[in-house]
């Protein structure tokens, strides 16, 4: 995979980050419109995956990649299930209990933990997105 012509790369130099800005306030932003974690962390993937198709496999060391987005996706999970347990031992004995103070309605600091679930999920959802798209492309380099 060499890589696409100049315009394209040109182009993508200038949408990946537009598109990464995008999808980070997508995720900011998902408890206060719609869109989240989910949402964004596809929008996240789409931003890298973009680069990788435009610039090929010479711009980066995909394996490498691959085992770095993957441990990302696993160290997201664990923070989940970490704030999820502490809510459990903090609050009223539920699992996800909101421990954190809620704010002002429709501020972004607001909603207690909802926000810092929905940045974690869209670390994960980003990563793992990533890390299919790598191995399929790493599978196809592979079969040659």
């Amino acid at each position: 995979m060499t890589g696409m012509t100049n315009i394209v790369k040109t182009v993508t130099r200038i949408i990946g980050g537009v598109v990464f800005l995008f999808g980070l306030y997508i995720v900011t932003h998902g408890h206060l419109s719609p869109g989240g974690g989910f949402a964004g962390g596809t929008i996240i993937a789409g931003a890298f995956i973009l680069l990788v198709l435009a610039y090929g496999d010479n711009i980066m060391h995909l394996r490498r990649i691959k085992e770095e987005s993957s441990a990302l996706e696993n160290i997201a999970i664990f923070c989940i299930l970490i704030m999820a347990a502490v809510g459990f031992l903090l609050g009223t004995k539920v699992f996800f209990n909101n421990f954190l103070p809620i704010g002002t309605a429709g501020q972004l600091i607001s909603a207690g933990i909802i926000p810092l679930f929905n940045i974690l999920i869209g670390i994960e959802v980003a990563a793992a997105l990533f890390t299919i798209f790598l191995a399929f492309v790493i599978f196809k380099e592979e079969e040659k």
